[in-house]
């Protein structure tokens, strides 16, 4: 009897050995899924297995060709926001929207555009705010997937539409109010993702220019492995967006190291896009209290009780000067052109 049940204790260790040495090798993997962060391999996988793959870029990009699979709303910065306040239209048009399209934020959710696209990572936050489940963001986009040899088909795709009831996230967004109550928090921190002119007033993009006091100006774009990706694509210098892969992680640790990962931390830009990004990577790093300035400049500079630094304030009559003189010169060029075709 003593023998038998030394065999059982033995055969139930081997079995909690084996089961436990299984498990150590998935660990890596699991940890790596815990980012909403992914890539092309990734992407390939949920396709594979049915995930809702959401294509954020506009409906005559997407008709020229996207990942097999995937839905398509229109350009969702401009689909899901109101085109003056750029903050979110009603919620119940934006149920209607996804609902149309079948994205259901309960289901396996990877959200991509072009690479480096930061309306694509406002999709990834958007879906949070709406309480979606672990939903991801293919930060290579498309141009990932072209050039890792992946297929692209021009078919459209759809979904069977549902019916959605939204449940927000109040804690992943703040208002006005919640930023200005919180500039002499010392439990607070601000990051300003926009570029160094918008900070200091040089760039203005609202009723006033300049930034929120104390924010910490780190543009989002530094988070690339080239912040000067695009101005050398516009300038022909490079031919890809390489430039614009993510930086190792240990670089972007450095980035940030000035900044502790336990405050809440508060990220703005004009409009929340920008920031988008920039505070999806935070998390990605482990900040524990990350949240988006969803109305950002655009609501802060337009509330003139809103303290600020660097102060400029957008002079009216000067842009319209310039867009009267900017319609004479096109009249002046109709013309011209017109004159030349009776030449002829």
């Amino acid at each position: 009897m003593k023998q038998t049940l030394q065999t059982i204790v033995r055969g139930f260790s081997a079995i909690i050995v084996s089961a436990a040495a299984a498990l150590i090798p998935a660990l890596p993997t699991m940890a790596a899924d815990a980012s909403a962060i992914v890539d092309t391999a990734y992407v390939a996988d949920a396709v594979k297995r049915n995930a809702i793959i959401w294509d954020a870029r506009s409906a005559k990009e997407y008709k020229q060709g996207h990942i097999p699979g995937a839905v398509n709303i229109d350009e969702i910065g401009s689909a899901l926001r109101d085109e003056n306040s750029e903050d979110y239209i009603a919620i119940a048009k934006i149920e209607k929207l996804l609902g149309d399209a079948g994205i259901d934020p309960a289901k396996e959710i990877v959200v991509y555009g072009t690479k480096a696209s930061p309306v694509v990572y406002f999709g990834l936050v958007t879906l949070q705010y709406f309480n979606a489940r672990s939903p991801k963001i293919y930060h290579g986009g498309i141009d990932d997937w072209k050039t890792s040899g992946q297929p692209i088909t021009t078919e459209a795709s759809k979904l069977a539409p549902i019916t959605l009831a939204l449940k927000l996230n109040a804690d992943l967004l703040v208002d006005t109010d919640q930023v200005i109550k919180s500039l002499h928090n010392p439990k607070v921190q601000i990051i300003d993702a926009r570029t160094r002119k918008e900070f200091l007033g040089e760039d203005i993009r609202a009723i006033r220019g300049g930034h929120i006091p104390g924010a910490i100006p780190i543009n989002y774009t530094e988070n690339w492995v080239d912040p000067e990706t695009q101005n050398k694509l516009d300038k022909k210098q490079v031919s890809n967006k390489d430039g614009m892969s993510l930086k190792p992680r240990e670089q972007l640790k450095a980035l940030y190291a000035k900044l502790d990962p336990d405050k809440e931390t508060i990220v703005y830009c004009q409009s929340g896009v920008r920031a988008a990004e920039t505070a999806t990577i935070l998390k990605d790093l482990g900040f524990n209290k990350v949240k988006v300035y969803d109305s950002s400049w655009i609501g802060y500079g337009s509330r003139l009780d809103a303290p600020a630094e660097n102060v400029v304030f957008f002079n009216v009559g000067l842009m319209q000067g310039k867009l009267t003189a900017m319609q004479r010169r096109v009249d002046s060029l109709e013309k011209e052109l017109a004159d030349v075709k009776a030449a002829k």
